[in-house]
């Protein structure tokens, strides 16, 4: 069908003689929304050109006088033949001799919403629809009237809230919405690049090639108003650096992965940006239905691989760019130019409006912006200094300010601390008619209020624990009582951060505590996954790699495979580490960070940037058991892990305490590991243990990724200390094994960006080949012993066991303030 509709399109053009696109068989979508284009045209008439989808191509109309906001301006709209889809992405100057010779630019660009099935619209001669792209937004009408062809018709704006009828069309901006060219800049030959040059000169140069800089990041903080302050909406999206060097645009995340193929609208409008070099730093954003930052769909579309699913989501859910800084210019490194200076030339490299848009700040009063971002719905702002240069990491003269929640939780139980103070409340809301569990708050319980719950929660009776909470020890009452509770946000998977319990509500029955979560988000676009073909080729199965047991490559290579379903769930989303055996265990070994360029495509590899190194780093990311099978092939014997996942990896899962004995005795190690977990449980901390199949034991402790790497540490390092003053005889934190004295080492300095652990299940290269085994709290017996398990004997152990023993280390329900106030105390007293 669309072939024919765009005969009388090709009559009028050589292929030969212009750049237009003459059209392809298009890729169409069923149910997704209809684009619109609006082009401005210097042909022998300067006019507009109102283009919309419909049957797989362009239906157009020449609009002389060009749209109107005011409705009394009715204007005349020709329709002519129709144009291709890719037609809507074409700008550029139709050579002379050429039908319709002159420049065109995108004026406008978007997707429109049909009153109708708008076939039959146009048929019946009127169509009406809602317009939502960069300049035409709101409802608006093509209505056919009496002509000598039947292809007259009027385009006119409908009454709305967007109509204004002081106004006309040379109101709007007159500038290509991926250029920012108007035609007569294009006629004047303006050149954009030098005027920016001209801007930039002076300020020092970039040396060598663009490349990849980690980005600047913000510290939490609270509102404040100050002079030489900017201050900025904080969205919900993917920090993205956008490097555009000769033609060539790249998109890289915040962790140093290339997102180029997961949002090509956005790699298309950094390349049609009329500017040779630049980097762009901003956030990729996908709008909810409100028009505010969707998180949830930005992640839908992250998670996208096959590019069909790509290109329907870039119609679902079309991701915007919004710019706030610029690091390079051409040849101009401006990192080191204050920040007001680089969104000064970042304005003037965009188009406004645009496809990619500016993040603009108000100077100094940052309260009333907080206040602004809190009734609008938005996450919260950003605080920045005027003068800051931009540099790498973490710092305080860039300010994250999260705006606060308040919502009614249904109080499902209660942790008691002594006999007459609560440690904290269990709270939920209804979700479809189901009271569903969102965790626990304890911040905000003062002394009074904390003595008067706990009378009226005693005085209710006990019910059973929701389903995934029976070991807790929680006291679950029946859902009688409601709290008013502040947070930051509920996470995807339900639960509150950073609760602070207000005040009680008896003027709300519990009823009527609902999450309101239906129709936010729409669903996720049903595409057929494309079908993945995994095959390893395993070689030298017979290779010896423990020459006393006689176990051989083969034997490890089925060990891992055995184990996979247990395994895998710790290697979800983590970067691995290998080192290399390739002639066993008393042959040379190697370190091994960067995958090979030649591996197959079915494994992922995720490039990230290292601490550490200083570069980027090709990360294996174990996601199957034909990816673990491939990485045990290649003779890595042990897999060691990131503390952290790709898509948090500045916030750890875990806190570690590694039990390192050295020369001291098993059952020093095995005492120092009961009074840890002694001390966390009196702290409400909820712990995990595993052997290390080395030397010691390795407790993990759950942060659920609330936490930094150095807040992580610290709570390590109170533990250890509180430990050590508990048991000074056989522990200490002292790091140089000639000052231990035969104690255990308590290492907490594991817990920093770039540090490893042995995976759970991971075969360490020992004599016995033994494994890191995850066990219970129960199990830890003067008979344990840190390499009692083995690829032989593991297995076994396993086919006993009903669940991991530590796996909950990832998704544990955890109060970190409340635990760490409670730490606080404990080191204080240990110490006086």
């Amino acid at each position: 069908m669309a072939e024919d509709l765009l005969s009388a399109y090709r009559k009028k053009r050589s292929a030969d003689g212009t750049t237009e696109p003459f059209g392809r068989v298009p890729t169409t979508f069923p149910g997704a929304p209809l684009r619109f284009v609006i082009h401005h045209h210097a042909a022998r008439n300067t006019h507009f050109d109102l283009r919309l989808e419909m049957e797989g191509v362009l239906r157009s109309w020449a609009v002389p006088k060009g749209p109107s906001p005011a409705v009394k301006d009715k204007r005349f709209a020709a329709q002519v033949e129709d144009h291709p889809i890719e037609y809507g992405d074409f700008e550029g100057i139709i050579p002379e001799g050429n039908y319709g010779a002159g420049w065109s630019i995108v004026w406008d660009k978007g997707f429109y919403y049909p009153k109708g099935d708008p076939q039959e619209g146009i048929a019946k001669g009127k169509l009406v629809f809602d317009m939502r792209g960069q300049k035409m937004n709101g409802a608006w009408t093509l209505v056919r009237i009496k002509g000598e062809t039947g292809k007259e018709w009027l385009f006119i704006k409908e009454i709305d809230e967007l109509a204004d009828e002081s106004k006309s069309t040379s109101d709007y901006p007159m500038g290509s919405v991926f250029s920012g060219y108007s035609l007569d800049e294009l006629h004047e030959e303006i050149d954009k690049q030098e005027t920016v040059k001209a801007a930039v000169k002076g300020i020092s140069k970039w040396k060598g090639d663009y490349k990849f800089t980690p980005p600047m990041l913000a510290t939490a903080g609270e509102a404040f108003s100050r002079k030489g302050w900017l201050f900025e909406i904080k969205y919900d999206g993917y920090r993205l650096q956008c490097i555009k060097e000769d033609g060539d645009v790249r998109l890289i995340s915040r962790n140093g992965n290339d997102l180029s193929a997961s949002f090509p609208e956005i790699q298309e409008a950094v390349s049609r940006l009329p500017f040779n070099r630049l980097i762009i730093d901003g956030e990729a954003v996908v709008h909810s239905e409100a028009g505010l930052p969707s998180f949830a769909r930005i992640q839908k579309r992250g998670r996208l691989s096959k590019p069909s699913a790509i290109a329907r989501a870039t119609l679902e859910y079309p991701a915007t760019l919004y710019a706030f800084d610029m690091l390079a210019f051409d040849t101009t490194d401006l990192r080191n130019s204050p920040l007001v200076k680089r969104k000064e030339i970042l304005k003037a490299v965009l188009p406004s409006p645009g496809m990619i848009r500016y993040s603009d700040h108000i100077e100094t009063d940052g309260n009333s912006m907080y206040h602004a971002a809190a009734r609008l719905g938005l996450e919260g702002i950003v605080a920045k200094k005027a003068n800051s240069k931009y540099v790498t990491g973490r710092t305080d003269h860039w300010l994250k300010v999260r705006v606060d929640i308040t919502d009614d939780f249904v109080i499902m139980g209660y942790k008691q601390k002594g006999k007459r103070d609560l440690r904290s409340l269990a709270v939920g809301q209804y979700v479809g008619g189901e009271l569903v569990y969102s965790g626990n708050a304890g911040s905000g319980l003062s002394g009074e209020l904390s003595k008067t719950l706990l009378d009226a929660l005693q005085a209710l009776d006990e019910c059973a624990a929701p389903e995934g909470h029976e070991k807790s020890d929680v006291k679950w009452v029946e859902p009688a009582l409601v709290c008013e509770i502040r947070f930051k946000e509920i996470t995807p998977a339900g639960q509150l951060r950073h609760p602070v319990i207000l005040q009680m509500r008896d003027d709300k029955a519990p009823a009527e505590c609902t999450r309101q979560v239906a129709g936010t988000e729409l669903e996720e676009p049903e595409v057929e996954e494309e079908e993945i073909v995994r095959e390893v080729h395993l070689s030298n199965l017979d290779k010896i790699f423990w020459p006393e047991e006689n176990y051989t490559k083969g034997d490890m290579i089925s060990y891992y495979e055995a184990v996979s379903p247990w395994l895998l769930p710790w290697l979800k989303d983590r970067p691995l580490v290998m080192t290399r055996y390739p002639d066993g265990i008393d042959g040379k070994s190697f370190y091994q960070k960067d995958a090979p360029g030649f591996v197959p495509d079915w494994i992922r590899v995720e490039r990230m940037w290292s601490q550490s190194t200083e570069r980027e780093i090709s990360y294996f990311i174990v996601d199957s058991v034909e990816s673990l099978l491939y990485i045990a092939n290649m003779a890595s014997i042990p897999l060691h892990i990131h503390h952290s996942r790709t898509g948090q990896f500045e916030n750890p899962d875990w806190c570690v305490l590694d039990l390192d004995p050295k020369e001291a005795a098993m059952k020093d190690v095995i005492k120092i590991a009961k009074a840890i977990h002694k001390l966390c449980e009196e702290i409400g901390l909820p712990n995990y243990l595993k052997t290390s199949g080395s030397t010691g034991l390795h407790i993990l402790i759950p942060l659920t990724g609330q936490f930094t790497f150095e807040q992580s540490r610290i709570l390590g390092e109170l533990l250890g200390r509180v430990i050590v003053k508990q048991l000074p005889d056989i522990a200490t934190v002292v790091r140089n094994p000639a000052k231990r004295d035969g104690r255990v080492y308590i290492d907490y300095l594991q817990n920093g960006a770039g540090k490893l652990i042995a995976a759970p299940y991971c075969v360490r290269p020992k004599p016995g080949a033994p494994v890191s085994m995850p066990i219970k709290w129960s199990e830890l017996t003067g008979k344990t012993r840190a390499d009692q398990f083995n690829i032989k004997n593991a297995t076994r152990r396993l086919s006993r066991l009903k669940k991991d023993p530590a796996l909950d280390v990832l998704e544990a329900e955890v109060d970190l303030l409340s635990a760490l106030e409670l730490l606080t105390q404990k080191f204080a007293e240990v110490n006086a």
